[in-house]
C-alpha cells in the first residue's frame, strides 16, 4: 500500500510539471530533467531532489523518493529498498530474497531440472530455516529451544537442546559436544581426542597432527602441530611473562607480553624483527619486508608490496602498490577527513590517472581519467559508503548543494541547489536556467530568452536576423544530436 502511494505521488508531480516540461527542461522544483544526450544518462527529478529516475547508458534504471524508497532494474534483476538499509527486496530469474536491516531474511530459489525449489528463513538471532526437499540439507532450529543447523557459519552441522545447557558442532568428521557451552566440551570423531574444562584445564590431539593444552586460559599453554614433519610447529606460553612460537625456519619469542620481543625467520624468506613497548617500537628489516615504527610519530612498512607510512598516528597517513596493472596511491589526513585515491596505467604511463578526493563534509571529486569529471558539495556521506549503491541513490543527493560534471573537453553541466540553477554547455547547444523564472538558451544559430518558462521572450532563429518578441511560447526546443566522430 505504502509503495503504491508513492508511485502514485510520484505520477502525480510528473503530471502537474508536464505543461511546462513540453518549453523548458527545468519547472523547478516541480520538475527538471536533463535532454537525451547521446552516452548520457537520461534523468529527470520532480519537488526538488525528492522524486527522481534515470537511465543510464548501458540500460539500467533507477527511481524512487528520496530517501524512502529506492528501485533499480538491469539486465533482469530488479532491487526495491524502503527506508533503507530496514527494508529491502531483490529478484531475477529463479530468485527472491526480502530482508529487514538483515535480522528477519527470506531467500527463495527455483527448482531446476525438475528439482524441488530452496526456501530459507532467518529470525536473526532465535529462528534458522532452511527446506530444499532434502532431509539431508533440509533443517528447523530455534534458539534456545532446540534445532539443527547444517553448512553454515563455517560448520557442517549445529545442534543443540536448551541452549547453552547442550550443543554439538561437527566439521570435517571432528565433533565437539558442550555441556553446558562453552564450559564442558568434549571433543572426539576422525581421529580427534579431547577434554577441557574451560577456563581451568583442557587438551585436544589427533595423533601424527595436533596436539594442544591449556591451563587457567589464556594464561598457560602449549600448542604443537605437524606432528608427522621432522620439525613440528610449537607454541608455548606463561602469560604475561613469556611466550615463544617456532618452527621450520622461524622463531619468535616475547617477554612481559606483549611488551618486548623478537622474531628470526629464514624460511619461506629472510626476515628479522625486534619489539620494544609494543606496538609503538618496532624495527624489521627482510628480503620483501620492512618495518620502521615509531609511533605515534612515524611509521614506514612494505609488506607483500604495499608501501605504508604514519605521520603523527592517525593523523597523516599515505600508501602506494601496485595490483592489476595499475599504480595506486592513497593520501588520508585522520582517517576521513581528507581521502584521496589515485590509480595509475603500468602498461600505459602516458594515460590520464583516475583519481577520487573527499574533504569532509564538504565535497567529493571524482575524475576516470577518461575526461569524465564530478564534484559535488556537500558530501558527508559518500566517504563512509563509497561501495554503496542505496546510500548513494537516496541519500547523497539530498546533500547536493552543488554539482559539477564534465563529460568532455567541450561538454559541461553545473547545478545549484537540485537544480534550481543551472548551466549545460555541449558542442550544439548552450543553456542557462533560473528555475522557470529565466532561460537562457542557443542551439546552433537559434537564440532564445524566455521569461516564466515561456510566458514571454526574445528570439533570434539565425545569425543575423533580428530578435523577435513572443508570448505564450511552450514550444519544445529541437533535439540534441550526436557530434560527429572526429576524423583519423
Amino acid at each position: 500500500m505504502k509503495v503504491r502511494l508513492l508511485v502514485w505521488l510520484a505520477l502525480a508531480a510528473a503530471t502537474l510539471a508536464e505543461p511546462l516540461r513540453a518549453a523548458d527542461a527545468n519547472a523547478w522544483p516541480f520538475w527538471v530533467g536533463r535532454p537525451d544526450e547521446p552516452g548520457a544518462p537520461k534523468s529527470w527529478q520532480a519537488v526538488g531532489p525528492l522524486f527522481f529516475a534515470k537511465t543510464a547508458p548501458d540500460g539500467r534504471e533507477t527511481s524512487g523518493l528520496r530517501p524512502l524508497f529506492l528501485q533499480t532494474k538491469a539486465e533482469g534483476r530488479q532491487a526495491r529498498y524502503f527506508l533503507y538499509p530496514f527494508f529491502s527486496w531483490q529478484t531475477e530469474a529463479g530468485y527472491s530474497s526480502f530482508s529487514f536491516f538483515q535480522l528477519v531474511n527470506d531467500r527463495r530459489s527455483a527448482g531446476t531440472g525438475g528439482e524441488p525449489g530452496t526456501r530459507s528463513f532467518d529470525v536473526w538471532p532465535f529462528y534458522f530455516s532452511r527446506q530444499t526437499g532434502d532431509p539431508a540439507t533440509s533443517y528447523r532450529a530455534l534458539l534456545p529451544v532446540a534445532g539443527t543447523i547444517k553448512h553454515r557459519f563455517g560448520k557442517d552441522r549445529l545442534e543443540w537442546y536448551a541452549f547453552p545447557l547442550f550443543l554439538r558442532t561437527e566439521k570435517a568428521g571432528m565433533n565437539t559436544t558442550y555441556a553446558p557451552w562453552p564450559v564442558l566440551r568434549v571433543i572426539d570423531g576422525a581421529g580427534h581426542r579431547g577434554f577441557e574444562f574451560w577456563p581451568l584445564f583442557g587438551q585436544r590431539s589427533k595423533p601424527g597432527d595436533y596436539r594442544r593444552q591449556f591451563f587457567l586460559w589464556p594464561l598457560f599453554y602449549k600448542n604443537v602441530s605437524h606432528l608427522s614433519e621432522p620439525q613440528p610447529d610449537v607454541q608455548v606460553g606463561a602469560l604475561p611473562f613469556y611466550t615463544r612460537e617456532s618452527g621450520p625456519g622461524y622463531v619468535s619469542v616475547n617477554y612481559a607480553w606483549p611488551l618486548f620481543g623478537s622474531t628470526h625467520r629464514t624460511a619461506p624468506d629472510q626476515y628479522d624483527e625486534t619489539r620494544y613497548l609494543w606496538p609503538f617500537l618496532v624495527q624489521g628489516r627482510g628480503a620483501t619486508r620492512l618495518v620502521n615504527r615509531w609511533a605515534p610519530f612515524y611509521t614506514h612498512s612494505v609488506i607483500k608490496g604495499a608501501d605504508k607510512k604514519w605521520f603523527l598516528w592517525p593523523l597523516v597517513r599515505d600508501e602506494r602498490w601496485e595490483a592489476e596493472g595499475l599504480a595506486h596511491e592513497k593520501s588520508q589526513f585522520f582517517f576521513f577527513l581528507y581521502w584521496s585515491h589515485t590509480q595509475r596505467s603500468l602498461t600505459n604511463p602516458a594515460a590520464a590517472p583516475a583519481s577520487k578526493t573527499h574533504l569532509w563534509p564538504l565535497l567529493s571529486a571524482w575524475d576516470n581519467g577518461a575526461g569524465h569529471r564530478q564534484v559535488q558539495v556537500l558530501s558527508p556521506l559518500e566517504i563512509f559508503f563509497q561501495n554503496n549503491t542505496p546510500v548513494r541513490e537516496l541519500y547523497t543527493p539530498l546533500f547536493a548543494l552543488y554539482r559539477y560534471d564534465r563529460r568532455g573537453p567541450a561538454e559541461t553541466h553545473w547545478s545549484l541547489l537540485w537544480n534550481a540553477v543551472s548551466w549545460h554547455r555541449a558542442p550544439a547547444r548552450r543553456e542557462f536556467h533560473l528555475g522557470p523564472l529565466l532561460s537562457v538558451r542557443r542551439y546552433g544559430d537559434t537564440r532564445r530568452v524566455a521569461f516564466g518558462a515561456g510566458l514571454l521572450g526574445w528570439r533570434r532563429a539565425a545569425a543575423g536576423a533580428s530578435w523577435r518578441f513572443f508570448l505564450f511560447d511552450f514550444s519544445r526546443p529541437p533535439a540534441p544530436t550526436a557530434a560527429p566522430a572526429p576524423s583519423p
